[in-house]
This record gives C-alpha cells, structure tokens and sequence, in this order.
C-alpha cells in the first residue's frame, strides 16, 4: 500500500525537538493518528468485528517495556507483524500513520477521555484497553484538524523513524 499525506492548515505547526537521539529508549504515552480512506469491516482478536468508518482515527498506548517508545512505536508502524495488539489488525486497512510521543508516565486513558471531549468518537468499546477501565484507546475523527490541534496544544514530540 502507498502512504497519502492530507495536508491541512495545521501541517507547518512546529513541534518542539526531542532531547533524545534515535533509538528513543524512553517510556512514555504515545499517540498514532491513522487514516482510513474508505469504510472496511475488521475482526479485532477477541472483540469481534468492528466497522470501520473513512476518516482518521487516534490510538493512545503506552511503552514501559524493553526498548520503551522506539521499540513500540517502530512495531506499530511496521506492516509486516504478526498481529498481537488490538491496533495490528485496524493497521491493514489505514494508509497513512503518523506518531507522537511525550516521556511520562502512563497518561492514554487522560489523552483518550481529552479527545472525546475535544469531539471524538469512540466506534469500539474495549479498543486497546483491555488493561484498564477505559471505554476505548481509539477515538474517531471525521477530520484530521482536531487531532493535529490536540497534538499542538500538548506539544507532543513527532516520532521520526
């Protein structure tokens, strides 16, 4: 599959630099904006089958493992995987990934329940957060701009591969 880049206004927002050299062995939260060009119908592992709606979609997560956030977010990106995490399966139907990180502690349930009340949606309850007692680490956008709002307003770090 070709990645498609959708410019909008927010694309020259400046990001503020990463003190850190690649690789990032950091922990911390991250945020993966997807998009899905067209509507599709996935099994997610044990929750079924979800609709998938055209537009763009944010998964929160966290990395405290070996190799913290490079080694998690590199997996994320990667399209030739087994599929282990709720994400690899909504990751064969998207074209366009971009990653953002903070160093912190483990901040996606607040940075999930912050995009719901910026707008989002929530299409699959259970996504993603099968470790805590969120509704979902997967929230829905019509447009790409609120989430490129939320990630400047939060000042999160581009990951760059």
């Amino acid at each position: 599959m070709t990645n498609v880049r959708i410019l909008s206004a927010l694309d020259n927002v400046s990001f503020q630099a990463s003190n850190h050299a690649t690789p990032l062995m950091a922990n911390g939260t991250y945020l993966l904006q997807l998009h899905a060009p067209g509507p599709a119908q996935i099994t997610v592992g044990r929750l079924g089958v979800m609709e998938v709606l055209p537009g763009y979609y944010a998964y929160l997560g966290s990395a405290f493992g070996p190799g913290g956030l490079n080694a998690r977010i590199g997996r994320h990106l990667r399209r030739d995987k087994k599929l282990h995490w709720h994400i690899d399966y909504l990751r064969a139907v998207t074209t366009q990934v971009f990653a953002y990180y903070e160093e912190s502690s483990r901040k996606e349930c607040l940075f999930a329940n912050e995009l719901v009340e910026a707008g989002g949606r929530i299409l699959q309850f259970g996504f993603g957060s099968s470790d805590c007692s969120c509704n979902s680490h997967l929230v829905y956008f019509e447009r790409q701009i609120s989430i490129k709002r939320y990630v400047a307003d939060h000042r999160l770090v581009r990951f760059r591969c």
